[in-house]
């Protein structure tokens, strides 16, 4: 309140600093959803949970793991959908509007599922004490899967996607007074 900034120090016109804010934050959020990087991990569940075994069959087979599978994947394409819904109301002229919200919660909800069936495809090798290939001294884990020895920490620091951006309960906030009317 009440802050004095030389005119050629002004970025954008003068009193306008939220709308931008909130423009930048509606693109952020948007970029936050992770569309493509979430296509990635979920090519990852897949192989992982072809190569794992339950009862003799590959993990993907057991009919409980692929309903979760096929309906986090669903999730996901919806989830593409609407982000090339709100991207292309760019050609417009038109910035996201309250949908960047619901993109980000969705996103980081469709993030951390996908960590979470990846810890439970792999099981106990997701999370071994291999210090030196965590650290890059070794080449390949002694737990005997590349691919399971990190995700432990990748599993954890997918929490923090639910925060960052402006945290989901605050986003679902700002859906309730924007959209709702709340």
């Amino acid at each position: 309140e009440d802050v004095k900034v030389p005119v050629e120090n002004l970025v954008g016109d003068e009193n306008r600093g939220w709308t931008y804010a909130k423009y930048l934050l509606g693109h952020e959020r948007t970029g936050i959803a992770r569309v493509g990087a979430s296509k990635r991990e979920l090519a990852f569940l897949k192989r992982v949970a072809s190569n794992q075994r339950k009862n003799g069959k590959p993990l993907l087979a057991d009919p409980v793991f692929a309903a979760k599978v096929a309906a986090l994947e669903v999730e996901l394409m919806a989830l593409e959908v609407t982000v090339l819904r709100v991207v292309s109301r760019e050609t417009s002229g038109k910035g996201p509007g309250p949908e960047a919200s619901m993109l980000k919660i969705k996103g980081t909800e469709v993030q951390q599922a996908l960590t979470e069936l990846m810890f439970e495809a792999i099981g106990p090798l997701a999370a071994p004490f291999d210090v030196p290939f965590l650290k890059g001294e070794r080449a390949h884990s002694c737990a005997g899967d590349d691919d399971a020895a990190p995700l432990a920490a990748y599993y954890f620091n997918y929490r923090k996607t639910s925060i960052y951006g402006g945290s989901n309960e605050i986003q679902k906030n700002i859906i309730a007074q924007m959209i709702l009317g709340l």
